[in-house]
């Protein structure tokens, strides 16, 4: 089966979890590092972790089994059992009334399936194998959140920062993408590595060319002070 990959906003979007066992952890563990404010779980009992987020007040909680009509209201819904019968029935239910669903290891009754994935600050990095090795894109996950060190979040930030200047300025239709390319070479990532945030900005701007000039004040952070390095990578479990 071919899967159209996409990243959707979860600003202001409602998830139903079924389940509160290890999978539905799994499941909400993901949505809260997507910073999804709205997640319901259903369950008579939950995770211990769970509970704590119940708690604080970062999920709701019906300490029941699901009945046919919960997911009305919901924009998707992720099931977190092992009953393949109750997928397909809350699949059915999902398709009439027009919400995705999602059923951990359980392909053939999901409207969607979730990626394996790495987040560095603003990157984030989806890996999938169609549902087909889920142990294979944890794989790839785990080189991956080695591989992008703190120095890729920073750049990240400062590349965002600096396209924002340049297109309130109107220089950013003037910038050709092999310009971005070329600037952004060792010596900047190691600015970056060394927290020289003005320093690594002010490379930036000259490696992208006349077309960006005149160039402003480099440091929206004073010279030599440390560059955010934000949360620590996050990753959630991949089917």
């Amino acid at each position: 089966m071919a899967y159209y990959p996409v990243f959707i906003d979860t600003v202001g979007k409602k998830v139903l979890v079924i389940g509160g066992g290890r999978v539905g952890l799994e499941k909400t563990t993901g949505l809260i590092n997507a910073e999804l404010a709205s997640i319901t779980v259903i369950s008579p009992k939950l995770e211990p972790a769970l509970e704590e987020w119940r708690r604080l007040g970062r999920i709701e909680h019906q300490a029941r089994a699901y009945r046919e009509g919960d997911m009305a209201g919901f924009d998707w819904v992720m099931i977190a059992t092992d009953d393949g019968l109750a997928n397909a029935e809350i699949q059915a239910e999902g398709r009439r009334r027009g919400i995705w669903v999602n059923a951990a290891d359980d392909p053939q009754h999901c409207d969607f399936i979730l990626p394996s994935v790495v987040r560095r600050g603003p990157i984030t990095i989806a890996i999938s194998t169609g549902g087909g090795s889920p142990a294979m894109a944890r794989r790839v996950r785990e080189e991956l959140t080695d591989y992008f060190t703190e120095d890729f979040e920073a750049l990240g930030e400062l590349l965002a920062e600096v396209r924002r200047e340049l297109k309130s300025r109107g220089a950013l239709k003037h910038i050709p993408q092999e310009s971005w390319q070329s600037a952004i070479d060792g010596p900047l990532r190691a600015l970056l590595a060394q927290r020289r945030w003005g320093q690594a900005k002010a490379r930036l701007y000259a490696g992208l060319g006349p077309a960006v000039l005149p160039q402003p004040q480099p440091a929206s952070r004073p010279a030599g002070l440390e560059a955010p390095t934000g949360l620590a990578a996050r990753t959630a479990v991949a089917e």
